[in-house]
């Protein structure tokens, strides 16, 4: 009998290691239980809108892109503009003719223009505009612009802001330009000036609304003094002459 209990102490020596083995995993076992238990308690109280890290981050992105201020977007490198506007007669000079001074009105601009993204910030872009001027108590005569020209532009705030992988851009932005343009115009009728006209500078303080994450509209004022041959009929060649419009443009990403 002596011999028998060594051999069963023995044995149960030699298993011991097997039993501790299995208590420290059933110990982490009960341990995840227990987290599990509490972070389904959690949800209880805060219920989430998915399960798991994945889906957290997708929801969060979801809340974060539907603030108003900001939208998902993925930035396009080029865009093109397609628009028009109206001449402002008390801030455009008079046209002459036969010494008396004839204010613009009814006088209207289109505008055609491919632009480029340089930076968030930045952007520069070339346009052909066609304008058509009509004046107060002169009717008949008109005049004819056609000009070609490019334009820095400057957004005041970023267009798109990068938060880790995502990219959000902003509805409400507004920019700046500053450029030239050089062109032919021509007045209507017997001994109108005309010839080359240099649009130097060139000037505009506007603001973007996008309206998708593509399509936007531009509204600028914009200011242009157009070095040329006269503004009217009879005139002397050679001259400056200011001209102001409010524009109206989509602006469309690619």
């Amino acid at each position: 009998m002596k011999k028998l209990s060594f051999i069963a102490v023995f044995i149960m020596l030699l298993s011991s290691p097997v039993f501790a083995g299995y208590d420290k995993k059933q110990f982490k076992t009960e341990v995840l239980e227990g987290l599990d238990l509490i972070s389904v308690r959690e949800n209880i109280d805060n219920p989430d809108a998915a399960p798991g890290e994945l889906g957290l981050d997708v929801y969060q992105s979801i809340g974060i892109s539907s603030n108003d201020n900001v939208q998902l977007f993925v930035p396009a490198s080029m865009y093109l503009r397609l628009g028009g506007g109206f001449n402002l007669g008390f801030a455009t000079d008079k046209a002459v003719f036969n010494g008396r001074e004839y204010e613009s009105s009814g006088s209207w601009t289109t505008q055609i223009g491919l632009g480029w993204n340089l930076s968030s910030y930045v952007r520069t872009e070339m346009d052909v505009q066609l304008s058509t001027f009509n004046f107060s108590d002169l009717d008949g005569l008109q005049a004819d612009y056609q000009t070609f020209g490019g334009m820095l532009y400057f957004d005041f705030a970023r267009r798109y802001v990068m938060q880790g992988d995502i990219t959000y851009r902003r509805v409400f932005v507004p920019f700046i330009g500053i450029g030239a343009g050089i062109g032919y115009y021509s007045f209507d009728g017997n001994a109108g000036a005309g010839g080359v006209v240099f649009a130097t500078p060139r000037a505009s303080l506007g603001f973007n609304i996008m309206i998708t994450d593509l399509i936007g509209i531009d509204i600028m004022y914009q200011y242009q003094m157009m070095v040329g041959n006269g503004f009217g009929w009879n005139v002397d060649a050679g001259g400056v002459d200011n001209i102001s419009n409010i524009m109206a443009a989509f602006r469309v990403n690619f």
